[in-house]
């Protein structure tokens, strides 16, 4: 049975959450294939590595991005190009409003494409000068108990404190949570570690509803983000979208990387905030 496609009758910019797994380049001709698509100074960068699995999961990171970029635009995996701001965060040449983010584990690449619809519509409340950024973190859950003892070095003290209250045995799960969220937002905002990941916070409320604080001049508009978590592969991946593309979301899978794509279920939890009229939230993962 296929799975059930995800209608956007807004025409709003469509999301695609890609997934794709760095042991499949153990094998030559695929790790080959994915060489292919790279740019020079990426080739160079993959060579430099100097244990394989380092090696391979640049690669899958790197190649599953271009082929992601053309699942979403006309144009081959090989010819895209990138301009980067002042902290790094690159977008893709020739502007086309499609904006992308990509992370990775020794296990598992990700990448998260924000595109226009099919129809080429755009939503009336979205600004038409404004285009939707994304931000996407993975973290592998058995890195769970590692991010509990970092907590006093990148959580904020509301989160801290929250993360306090629960009993011991549900802590690991809502720091990997808190973890990924605060990562998955800077990389939204582009603006790398000048955001204090103090000074922002993902707070959890009764029936699991997710809300974000930050502290004065830290984001002008707050309101503009929407945010949701999912499990895959033994990892958590928190995603951090635009409120205009919120929603739209279709997975896929690169299996192996590069040649055999595959549309999965769309197994994301809810976007948060919650408006009041969406109800209460099924628990998270």
């Amino acid at each position: 049975m296929e799975p059930e496609i995800d209608r956007n009758p807004a025409g709003n910019p469509a999301l695609r959450l890609w997934y794709a797994y760095p042991d499949d380049l153990a094998d030559r001709a695929a790790a080959e294939a994915c060489v292919a698509l790279l740019n020079d100074a990426e080739r160079a960068r993959a060579a430099r590595f100097h244990f394989d699995r380092h090696r391979r999961e640049y690669l899958a990171t790197h190649a599953l991005a271009r082929t992601a970029l053309s699942h979403a635009h006309p144009l081959l995996p090989q010819e895209w190009r990138y301009s980067v701001n002042a902290y790094g965060k690159p977008s893709p040449l020739p502007e086309c409003r499609v904006r992308f983010n990509q992370s990775n584990s020794v296990e598992l690449a990700v990448c998260l494409v924000s595109a226009p619809s099919a129809a080429g519509g755009t939503s009336s409340s979205l600004d038409p000068d404004r285009v939707p950024e994304v931000g996407v973190d993975v973290e592998a859950l058995s890195r769970a108990e590692e991010i509990v003892r970092l907590a006093p070095d990148v959580f904020s003290p509301s989160e801290r404190k929250q993360l306090d209250d629960l009993p011991a045995v549900s802590r690991p799960n809502r720091a990997v949570s808190l973890w990924t969220l605060k990562e998955a937002y800077i990389k939204a905002r582009g603006v790398g570690l000048l955001l204090p990941l103090r000074a922002f916070s993902f707070l959890f409320g009764d029936a699991q509803k997710v809300w974000l604080e930050v502290e004065p001049g830290v984001d002008e508009d707050p309101a503009r983000w929407r945010f949701s978590l999912l499990n895959h592969a033994s990892h958590r991946i928190a995603m951090v979208v635009d409120a205009a593309v919120a929603g739209a979301l279709q997975v896929w899978e690169a299996h192996p990387l590069p040649t055999v794509l595959k549309r999965l279920p769309n197994a994301a939890g809810p976007w948060f905030p919650l408006s009041a009229t969406e109800g209460q939230a099924p628990a998270l993962r």
